[in-house]
């Protein structure tokens, strides 16, 4: 696995699908099963292999994705991915797959980004912690 932006993200997002600003968004967790392709996954039904298990909800957990200032000194973007923490959980993750929550079907919830953790990260009846990232496009 790797992270990265959903391709879709930035079709979505200059058509007015996506508002960092007003829209709400999700972390959903996902075991070492879920493969993303960043050319296609472009909803979160495309997602596969959520995590189950203690003090974890289905969908995940409401979060941030938020669209900093534009950096003119280093001629860069950031997208602000913010964390959260769920108690008294007992659960298995590999990664985060980021989504707008439109609070219908999950064939309507565009993609934004997959967070790869690297390995898989677990907690026993205890906090489960997504730290929040950033994420930078340099433009040359």
């Amino acid at each position: 696995m790797a992270s990265g932006v959903y391709g879709a993200m930035l079709n979505n997002s200059l058509k007015g699908n996506i508002d960092f600003d007003t829209d709400t968004f999700y972390g959903m967790l996902v075991t070492s099963g879920y493969t993303p392709d960043f050319d296609t996954h472009d909803f979160r039904n495309d997602v596969t292999n959520e995590v189950s298990g203690t003090g974890y909800t289905a969908g995940g957990a409401v979060t941030t994705v938020t669209v900093s200032a534009y950096d003119t000194v280093n001629n860069r973007q950031e997208l602000i991915l913010g964390g959260f923490t769920l108690t008294t959980a007992t659960i298995t993750a590999r990664g985060c797959a980021y989504y707008k929550r439109r609070g219908g079907a999950s064939s309507a919830d565009e993609l934004v980004y997959f967070d790869d953790f690297g390995s898989d990260v677990s907690s026993v009846a205890g906090n489960f912690v997504v730290n929040a990232s950033t994420v930078r496009y340099a433009n040359p």
